[in-house]
């Protein structure tokens, strides 16, 4: 179902990116304020795919990639859906994935960051099992609204 990244997937990543953002974070960031700022975007991917510990995982759909996950050895870095799969299970199913290459590698606790006013997400993350933490940090993107910490423990497979 899911591949690694490659260098060859930056433009698809920054397009499912900025398709997801849109739909979900149009009221947070207004894009005839604030443009999407796609070149910082496509370098921040480039180092993301180049970092030593970091993976992302991506699903081809038939439009483009339609689904992205990258994570470390214990944070979610980023989960994006193109908006026309929404509700079909698959930043679900990423996040199991993701949390599942977690525990192999012997973490117990993930952690991710997620906008305060990104509802939707927030309401995926609650209902699978993540807790917001009080922890709050400026998102470093313009106009810098409010992001929150969530963790969850992640539940030890069966090695």
């Amino acid at each position: 179902m899911f591949r690694e990244a490659t260098e060859a997937d930056l433009p698809a990543l920054a397009d499912l990116e900025e398709r997801a953002n849109l739909a979900a974070l149009g009221h947070v960031f207004p894009p005839e304020r604030f443009p999407f700022p796609t070149g910082a975007v496509l370098a921040r991917w480039s180092l993301v795919l180049s970092e030593p510990g970091a993976r992302v995982l991506v699903r081809d759909g038939e439009a483009g990639l339609d689904v992205l996950a990258a994570y470390d050895a214990r944070s979610l870095r980023h989960l994006a859906v193109d908006p026309a799969r929404w509700g079909e299970g698959l930043a679900s199913s990423a996040i199991e994935t993701v949390l599942h290459a977690m525990d192999l590698a012997g973490t117990t606790m993930a952690e991710l960051w997620c906008l305060e006013e990104n509802h939707r997400a927030r309401r995926l993350y609650e209902y699978l099992g993540w807790r917001p933490t009080r922890d709050r940090q400026p998102a470093p993107w313009p106009p810098h609204p409010t992001e929150l910490r969530y963790t969850r423990l992640i539940p030890q497979s069966d090695r």
